[in-house]
């Protein structure tokens, strides 16, 4: 009954934001060039997220990585919106507010996985779906979900015509964007290091609901894995991982522009 109501909600959710005015207004938007990039550091406040034996908090490891992140975008010239720059509860529907309210060209969210078995381990990548790939990704989509704070009076009444209106929401261009953005990002991670591979996956997260450009959600590792929680937990550890963030979304952001017809603008640091 607990997954029905999960479910329901973030139809009910979806629903909300497909029925809302877009940003902009109703005038179809101009092709333009990549700029804004919206990062969303996961959990935060009373919401701490996992936690690893050592005592790292997943909070506090993603909005480290979160502004190293930002750091290294904003060097190349890139516009940065944070849905939480402190440690903050922001509920998950208001960070997908602010993130269409920046008008962004993509959404990053950053998370660290957890599990009962230690020696899971990796790193994955997720964009938005009905239908999660697995049984751990659906796991995992309830874990994240659990900082959706609403009432879902009725929620549970919602019927298959509300399942078809997300299913057209789901299939647009930013579906396809979500998954070319959540595999370079995958890509990225897994540098030189061969850590381990869990997947690009997909997932219903609430977080990615709604949002009105290409979004993916990234669990840059295990804050219950011994070896995974001390790379977390560093300095050195969470600078690499902004580090190889930065250049996914640098990337992509080429991909963008290529797409489209508009030259890239030339970044600090280009060669």
């Amino acid at each position: 009954m607990r997954a029905v109501c999960s479910r329901a909600a973030v139809l009910a959710a979806a629903i909300a934001f497909v029925l809302a005015p877009r940003a902009g207004g109703d005038a179809p938007a101009e092709a333009d060039r990549f700029d804004t990039v919206v990062i969303d550091a996961g959990h935060g406040g009373e919401d701490e997220g996992a936690k690893g034996s050592r005592g790292t908090r997943e909070k506090d490891v993603v909005l480290d990585v979160a502004k190293r992140l930002a750091a290294r975008l904003r060097q190349r010239g890139l516009r940065v919106v944070m849905t939480r720059d402190a440690d903050l509860f922001v509920p998950l529907e208001r960070r997908t507010a602010i993130a269409n309210d920046a008008r962004g060209d993509l959404f990053v969210s950053i998370h660290a996985n957890a599990a009962t078995d230690r020696k899971a381990r990796g790193v994955e990548s997720y964009f938005l779906s009905l239908d999660a790939t697995d049984e751990a990704a659906a796991r995992l989509a309830e874990r994240e979900n659990g900082a959706f704070r609403r009432t879902a009076g009725g929620a549970a009444a919602i019927e298959d015509p509300v399942v078809a209106i997300l299913g057209k929401l789901l299939a647009n261009e930013h579906l396809k964007e979500s998954d070319a953005f959540a595999r370079m990002a995958h890509a990225s991670l897994l540098d030189t290091e061969q850590r381990a591979s869990r997947g690009v996956k997909q997932a219903l997260f609430v977080v990615l609901v709604g949002l009105q450009m290409p979004a993916s959600l990234v669990e840059i590792g295990f804050i219950t894995n011994s070896g995974d929680e001390v790379r977390l937990g560093s300095r050195e550890g969470r600078e690499k991982i902004a580090r190889e963030l930065s250049s996914a979304i640098l990337d992509y952001g080429k991909r963008h522009d290529t797409l489209r017809g508009v030259g890239s603008a030339k970044r600090s640091g280009d060669t």
